[in-house]
This record gives C-alpha cells, structure tokens and sequence, in this order.
C-alpha cells in the first residue's frame, strides 16, 4: 500500500489544512467553556471545512468544479481568521498567539490560491 492513496493526500495545502485543524483545536481548547457551542464551535467548523473541501473538490471530475471546492477552502479561512480577531477582541487570545494564527493562515491563503489558479488554468 503506498504512503498516499487518494489524490487529496499529496496535496500540501490539505496536509497543512490539516494540521492547522489540530493547531486550532489546542487554541480553542483553552477558549471560556461558555464559548464550547459558541465561538469554538463556529472556529472548528469553519477550520475542518478546508481540508474537507480539498478532499470533497479532488474527487470533482472537471478543474472548474475543483477549483470552486478550493475556493470554498479559501472562504472558510477567511472565516477562522474573522472568528479569531473575534477572540481577540474578546481577550481569548492575546496578540502574540492572533499573529501566529495569522501568519499560518497566510501561509495556506497563498497556497490555496495559487491552487486554485493552476486549476483554473489547466
């Protein structure tokens, strides 16, 4: 059995979706218990969304349908990003954390964009 059975999995951009889920998980682990259907919620839901999306849109049969699964990976980023000035704003997070968060979240934006224009282009 080889190391990458599915197409989705070779993918950088899932590989680092995925582990930013963990790396949101722990962050949000620590967030106020009110917060659990919440906030932490909404944050989870919106960071498991793009690896879901990556793996949902690699088993699309043309690069157009693709390409839009990408950009709904791309959106729900946007989204965790939002929700977490949210939990700054609100002291859950401090600065030093928001700018780790961010900087990952840049780090995949640009992959997932760059993605989605090879799609589009091919």
């Amino acid at each position: 059995m080889s190391e990458y059975e599915f197409s989705f999995e070779k993918l950088i951009a899932w590989q680092k979706a995925r582990s930013f889920v963990t790396f949101i998980y722990k962050i949000t682990s620590e967030f106020p218990k009110e917060e659990k259907y919440g906030l932490v919620s909404q944050i989870r839901r919106a960071g498991i969304s793009v690896p879901a999306n990556l793996a949902e849109g690699s088993a699309r049969i043309s690069q157009k349908d693709q390409a839009r699964y990408t950009q709904i990976a791309y959106s729900s980023m946007m989204e965790v990003l939002n929700h977490f000035y949210i939990a700054m704003d609100l002291g859950y997070i401090n600065e030093s954390t928001f700018a780790e968060i961010k900087l990952k979240i840049n780090e995949l934006s640009k992959l997932l964009n760059a993605y989605r224009n090879a799609q589009l282009n091919q």
